[in-house]
């Protein structure tokens, strides 16, 4: 595409096995939800090994007539906590930064046929409930058809079209653990949605702040799935412009704890380049998943972006204005973000300001606080002294404070690292202090039965951690929490475990344990998942996730077979089994559900 701001990323391992993702944020992630169409095998030999990855033309979008594509080759050597780099190896700047990319060059005009994908999909479901269901025992079967189709109107542009849309073998959320007022971010993970979501990215400096179009609005609400009748979507580039759309229809879906009606939803997004790496754009979404009448929101964002400030730095600012109605909705109805950014290896330097109405609720939007003005301040000092034994040092220092719209204090929060250090070997050793302080304007429950009363409260929390290197077979993090909380105590402690005994078995551990004890009350809250990852060719994976949680008492097994018997064919077993705890503290069974699914796509 050669505009200096998106691409894929392919990677494998000596084993063969595959990774792909879009290139986010303007290049400073990844979105690794992203899963494209391409092969890739790997041979190992007595002086190293080599790796052939095939790419379908029709897997990736492209500017037609150009003979010449942005192109970059990186390798972690993970025994040596080396990295190589092919073009712009420089430690300020990060192998997603397009604009850096070296030339892949003499490429001839790619012929993609007409350019039609369609992928039809049958899907069967049986499904048990157990006594914890609010629908009681019960069992049934369903067999349901779905397809998609993508039609390439350009080599840059695709429009998509999915009825009946299921997403059986989309895996399961991992459960958190939230001590704030505020709502839980889970990343999408559903691929019609992902297809070009880098297009819709929006604004610089928002980061979970502002989402003006989650996609997760769609399809989903309050845990249920509600059935996807008929999608439409127009994603790609023309010249110097970046675009989407999406309309998508929803059915009614009515239980004992929802009523949702039948409704439509979309989203426009422009994205104009200008200069070498800035751009501005506008976005606009319409309609409610609950039906809300006169729902709709705009806004528009710059950002100047150099990858050459003072020669190699990176330097952005950014500023994005959001306005929305809905028919139920009065007050300030705007919001309003500023960054100043200047990221590099030894001095990474942010200040974001952002100004959210105490009206403003975009329907198809995430936003998970409302009605404050926000600093943030966040500076990092890393420089790499020349020990044998430590490899950099990152001095950390972020300060956020918030007040409501009429400039009283909220929240305040000072984040401080004076030891985060990467060692020579891989592994890391951090402690931090945070002194903490939050006004509460209403009484907050934190935990069932412990409700914390309006008011004004400072204290000081304190963490220790230390990290493996991900070189090792068992690598992963532990980490300590402890100090004052509101007017008590608490204590967390968070543990992720990675063991590799076999080169094509993973087993996979996290932990977290939140102890409090307030005034109001004493909780105790666990959460622990583990997860088996047996990838017996790169082409059949198996994989499994268990969940537990005291909050809900609840178990939940998620467990999937997928089989990629020929590139554009994949074949999924997936079993799902819920179980809850009573009030007797007997298991009971909530839901299980085994589904099968295959699915094929046609190239024209």
């Amino acid at each position: 595409m050669r505009d200096g701001q998106s691409g894929y990323i392919f990677a494998v391992n000596p084993n063969g096995a595959r990774y792909d993702a879009l290139v986010s944020n303007r290049g400073e992630g990844e979105n690794k939800n992203w899963d494209g169409v391409w092969e890739a095998k790997a041979h190992i030999s007595d002086s190293g090994w080599v790796a052939e990855i095939k790419i379908p033309i029709q897997s990736i979008n492209y500017k037609k007539g150009l003979h010449e594509w942005g192109f970059n080759v990186e390798r972690r050597i993970q025994r040596l906590q080396e990295t190589i780099r092919w073009s712009n190896v420089i430690r300020d700047q990060w192998f997603t930064q397009t604009s850096k990319a070296g030339l892949l060059s003499g490429l001839p005009d790619f012929n993609y046929g007409w350019g039609t994908s369609i992928r039809p999909s049958v899907v069967g479901r049986y499904t048990e409930t157990g006594p914890a269901s609010d629908e009681g025992t019960s069992q049934h079967f369903d067999f349901e058809p779905s397809l998609d189709i993508n039609q390439r109107i350009g080599p840059n542009i695709v429009a998509s079209l999915t009825a009946n849309t299921d997403f059986a073998e989309t895996e399961v959320d991992s459960r958190q653990t939230n001590l704030t007022r505020f709502p839980l971010f889970f990343p999408e993970k559903r691929t019609f949605f992902l297809e070009g979501a880098d297009i819709f990215e929006f604004g610089l400096g928002l980061r979970r702040t502002i989402i003006p179009f989650y996609s997760r609005r769609i399809g989903l609400y309050a845990g249920n799935q509600i059935p996807i009748i008929l999608g439409g979507k127009v994603n790609g580039r023309i010249n110097r412009t970046a675009f989407g759309g999406l309309v998508v229809g929803t059915d009614a879906l009515t239980t004992t704890d929802i009523d949702v009606p039948r409704t439509q939803m979309g989203v426009v997004r422009i994205r104009q380049n200008i200069l070498k790496e800035s751009a501005a754009g506008v976005i606009a979404t319409f309609g409610d998943p609950l039906g809300r009448p006169g729902s709709y929101m705009g806004g528009a964002d710059f950002t100047y972006q150099t990858t050459s400030f003072k020669g190699d730095k990176n330097f952005l600012v950014g500023a994005s204005y959001l306005y929305t109605d809905r028919q139920d909705l009065s007050g300030d109805q705007t919001a309003f973000s500023l960054k100043i950014d200047y990221p590099n290896d030894l001095w990474d330097i942010a200040f974001v300001y952002t100004r959210i109405g105490d009206a403003f609720d975009p329907s198809l939007g995430f936003v998970p606080r409302k009605a404050m003005n926000s600093l943030r301040f966040g500076l990092t000092y890393a420089p790499r002294p020349e020990w044998p034994w430590l490899r950099q040092m990152f001095h950390e220092l972020f300060v956020s404070y918030i007040t409501d719209l009429q400039g009283n204090w909220e929240t305040y929060r000072v984040f401080t690292a004076p030891i985060n250090w990467r060692l020579e070997s891989g592994d890391r050793v951090e402690a931090n202090f945070v002194p903490t302080g939050d006004n509460l304007p209403y009484d907050f429950e934190i935990a069932d039965g412990v409700t914390i009363p309006a008011g004004a409260y400072h204290f000081m929390r304190y963490r220790l951690e230390a990290g493996f290197a991900a070189k090792r077979k068992l690598n992963g993090q532990a980490t300590w929490w402890f100090g004052t909380f509101y007017d008590g105590l608490l204590n967390t402690y968070e543990l992720e475990l990675n063991w590799n005994p076999l080169k094509v078995l993973t087993f996979e551990f996290s932990g977290i344990r939140n102890v409090g004890d307030l005034p109001w009350g004493s909780f105790d809250q666990i959460l622990v998942g583990g997860r088996v990852r047996f990838n017996i060719t790169p082409d059949l994976q198996l994989n499994s996730f268990v969940q537990y949680d005291t909050d809900s008492e609840s178990i939940g097994v998620n467990t999937r077979l997928h089989y990629i018997f020929l590139p554009l064919g994949d074949f999924y077993i997936v079993y799902n089994h819920n179980t809850v705890q009573d009030m007797n503290e007997n298991w009971q069974l909530h839901t299980s559900q085994l589904i099968v699914k295959l699915r094929y796509t046609f190239r024209l």
